[in-house]
C-alpha cells in the first residue's frame, strides 16, 4: 500500500513538473506555480489544521490517531462534534499528545484552564496515575457537564476538581496562600486568549522547577504568520494579536525552556527553569 501511494505520490509530481515546463511565459509560469501551491493549500485561515493538506491530516488520524484512541475519547469526540461551537475543542491529535507527554514526564498533579467538554481534559485524567489530581476550571458549567457521563463512565473522574468561573481570582488566591508554589507537574491552557499573558505571570510560580506549561492554539490557525490582509474570520483576526504577544512573550522569559509545535492548532510547551 505505502509503495503504491508513493509511486501516485511521485507520478503526480512528475506530471506538474512537465505541464509546468509548458509554460513558456515567464509570467504564466509564475502564475501556475502560485495557483498550483494554492490549490494544495487551505483556503482561509482559521482551518483547524495547519497541514497544508487535508488528505495529509486525514492520513495521520486514521493511521496513527484513531486506532488507538480510548474508546472514551472517541465518545466524547463524537459528542463534542455535534456541538455548536465544536471548534474550541482540542483536536485528536493533540489529545493524543497530551496523554503521551503527561506519562512521560510522569505527572500527578496537574491544572487546566478552559475545559469545554472535557475532551483534553479526559486525555489527561486517562494519563495521570489513580491518584492523580487535576483542577480544571471553566466558565461554562453546561459544557462541561456535556462530556461528565463519558468522563465519570470511564473511571477518572475522581481525578478531577471542577470549578466552574473565570481562572484569575482562583490563581490570585493559591499564590497568596503560598503553599500551592511550585506544586504542579503539568498545566495546560486554553481559554481566553487575551488572559494568556495574564496566565503566565502566576502559573510560573505554580508549576514545579521541572514542570510544564503548554500554551494550547499559539500558531492561531496559522494567522501568526499571515499577512495582515489575509482573509481570517473575525474571531481569528482579533485574538491574533494576543497570541502574538504570548509568543513574543514567552521566547524572552529566561525562567522556561520552550519548544512550539504544529500540533493541533500549535502548542507551545514550557518549562520551568529557575
Amino acid at each position: 500500500m505505502y509503495m503504491n501511494i508513493h509511486f501516485i505520490f511521485l507520478q503526480s509530481q512528475i506530471i506538474s513538473h512537465y505541464k509546468a515546463k509548458e509554460v513558456t511565459n515567464p509570467k504564466e509560469e509564475k502564475m501556475a506555480e502560485s495557483k498550483e501551491n494554492q490549490a494544495s493549500m487551505h483556503q482561509e485561515v482559521g482551518h483547524k489544521s495547519l497541514l497544508q493538506s487535508d488528505a495529509l491530516y486525514q492520513y495521520i488520524l486514521e493511521t496513527s490517531v484513531y486506532p488507538r484512541e480510548p474508546e472514551a475519547m472517541k465518545e466524547l469526540r463524537e459528542i463534542t462534534a455535534k456541538h455548536p461551537w465544536n471548534i474550541m475543542t482540542t483536536s485528536a491529535d493533540e489529545g493524543q499528545f497530551l496523554n503521551m507527554l503527561l506519562k512521560l514526564i510522569n505527572a500527578k498533579n496537574t491544572m487546566e484552564i478552559g475545559v469545554y467538554t472535557g475532551y483534553s481534559l479526559l486525555a489527561t485524567a486517562l494519563a495521570l496515575p489513580d491518584d492523580g489530581k487535576i483542577l480544571a476550571m471553566d466558565i461554562n458549567r453546561e459544557n462541561y457537564e456535556l462530556g461528565l457521563p463519558v468522563i465519570e463512565k470511564a473511571g477518572v473522574a475522581h481525578k478531577i476538581d471542577f470549578r466552574v468561573g473565570p481562572a484569575l481570582p482562583v490563581l490570585d488566591q493559591m499564590i497568596e496562600d503560598g503553599k500551592y508554589h511550585g506544586s504542579f507537574d503539568f498545566i495546560f491552557v486554553d481559554a481566553d486568549k487575551d488572559n494568556y499573558i495574564n496566565y503566565h505571570k502566576r502559573l510560573v510560580d505554580l508549576v514545579k522547577v521541572g514542570g510544564v506549561i503548554g500554551y494550547d492554539n499559539t500558531l492561531w490557525n496559522g494567522s501568526v504568520a499571515a499577512p495582515p490582509d489575509a482573509p481570517m474570520r473575525k474571531y481569528i483576526r482579533y485574538y491574533r494579536d494576543f497570541v502574538l504577544e504570548l509568543n513574543k512573550a514567552l521566547a524572552a522569559d529566561p525562567r522556561i525552556e520552550i519548544c512550539q509545535l504544529p500540533v493541533g492548532d500549535g502548542i507551545t510547551l514550557c518549562r520551568r527553569t529557575t
